[in-house]
């Protein structure tokens, strides 16, 4: 009976699990022998109709990273023992997850481990500053690397391993997918178009970071809003007064506001949710974002220059390329109106440092700045001494929890990619082109 009733239980649960509310099919590990199994059919979201599929391990060429049957996010993290099974290193995928060594602990939480190992036969590859270490501890070169390598169908790399290049790619055939969990991602790590050429999908987790810098971007508008950088410096030098003359007073509340964003990646369509309680009109100007995706969270697509002379609160989250380096220059400064608050969680180089100083020295706009130009803010800098500047050092981004993130978002990527499904987050020619600066047209 209570077979029975559990049977019941999870076949009106299942159903939850899928955006369509179709039920999950294929259940079993993620082991070979069953992925043969499912490898024939699927079923078509854009057509309706069950279809044959290609095989994961084909080298065809074309794009691999459409696929049609999607999984939530986290859906290996809500009952995990459904796609539990013990699997024989004979059996199961290989994959290996390589960084530095020092920093196992931080990335890599023993629950996902133990998730990964339920449907793959993983191994850690400890490296150090780039090169993979060998049972000497000493550092590898490149050929070592490779063979390493061997017929791992997947590879995670988190900083401190070394880069999957062209050649890597080419001399392991047996690549299915790869990925990375964190570091600089705009530092070109994997050969992508190799990877692409060979029929290999490309998924990035470093995403993972967009959860706190959303939340600390909505806290440096909020504090800017206040001019919290003023008032703390006053009340250090014991004067406790306040002024109705002061924006904090008379523009201090976010509700209704005109809230612009230069960049809208994760972290800004991370920040869209977070502003919605505010009832705020968000206008974007990121040339990436296409407007089908605007259009689905009811985000305005607008130029540079209307975010920043028509917004109560700009917000910078462009990544730092050779298009966006000093995007914004005194020109662009002097389009911002009196009383707007300006916010960058980004990088600094993209707004000009000194340009910057002069604007803000007229006392008529607020800054909050994680970032600026230079990075690290050397001591004594003039930027320290504004009143209406709230600093922070480049603390966006870092948490725990992020950096525990990276990693079960890519063993989530790992386990949809072997189940068969759809995986989430996916290098493709529009985020390669975003991370170049190359024009890619949004439509």
């Amino acid at each position: 009976m209570r077979a029975i009733r559990f049977s019941r239980c999870l076949s009106a649960f299942l159903p939850i699990l899928r955006p369509s509310g179709k039920r999950l099919r294929g259940l079993s590990g993620g082991c070979r022998k069953s992925r043969r199994r499912r490898s024939s059919t699927r079923y078509s979201f854009a057509s309706g109709k069950n279809t044959r599929r290609k095989s994961s391990s084909s080298k065809s060429g074309s794009a691999p990273w459409r696929r049609n049957k999607p999984l939530p996010i986290f859906f290996g993290t809500i009952i995990p023992q459904i796609w539990s099974s013990k699997c024989m290193a004979n059996e199961c995928p290989k994959v290996l997850v390589a960084g530095g060594v020092d920093d196992k602990e931080l990335y890599l939480a023993p629950e996902d481990q133990q998730r990964l190992a339920s449907f793959a036969d993983w191994s850690f590859v400890p490296c150090k500053e780039g090169a993979l270490l060998g049972t000497d501890g000493q550092p590898q070169d490149e050929e070592a690397w490779i063979e390493r390598i061997g017929d791992a169908e997947a590879i995670a790399i988190y900083p401190g391993a070394p880069n999957l290049s062209a050649e890597l790619i080419e001399r392991n055939p047996t690549l299915k997918i790869v990925g990375e969990l964190n570091g600089d991602r705009f530092a070109q790590r994997i050969d992508v178009e190799k990877a692409w050429e060979k029929g290999v999908e490309t998924v990035d987790t470093t995403n993972g970071s967009s959860y706190p810098v959303a939340e600390w971007a909505l806290g440096l508008i909020l504090v800017s809003l206040r001019n919290a950088g003023y008032y703390m410096r006053r009340f250090l030098a014991g004067d406790c007064r306040k002024s109705r003359d002061n924006p904090s007073f008379l523009r201090g509340e976010l509700t209704g506001k005109r809230v612009g964003l230069i960049g809208c990646g994760h972290a800004g369509r991370r920040l869209v949710e977070l502003l919605r309680p505010f009832n705020v009109e968000i206008s974007v100007y990121d040339p990436y974002l296409s407007r089908a995706l605007a259009e689905a969270l009811d985000l305005r697509l607008t130029s540079l220059e209307r975010v920043l002379s028509q917004s109560d609160a700009v917000v910078c989250l462009a990544p730092l390329t050779p298009r966006t380096e000093g995007m914004i220059g005194p020109a662009e400064l002097e389009l911002i109106p009196p009383g707007t608050v300006l916010v960058n969680v980004s990088r600094g180089p993209i707004i000009d440092g000194e340009a910057l100083v002069e604007r803000l020295k007229r006392g008529d706009i607020i800054a909050g700045l994680d970032v600026f130009d230079p990075d690290p803010i050397p001591a004594g800098h003039e930027i320290t001494e504004l009143e209406n500047v709230f600093l922070s050092p480049h603390i966006a981004g870092v948490t725990a929890a992020s950096y525990r993130r990276f990693f079960t978002l890519m063993v989530d990527e790992l386990q949809r990619f072997f189940h068969g499904y759809e995986t989430y987050y996916n290098l493709t020619p529009r985020s390669l082109a975003d991370r170049r600066g190359h024009d890619f047209a949004a439509r």
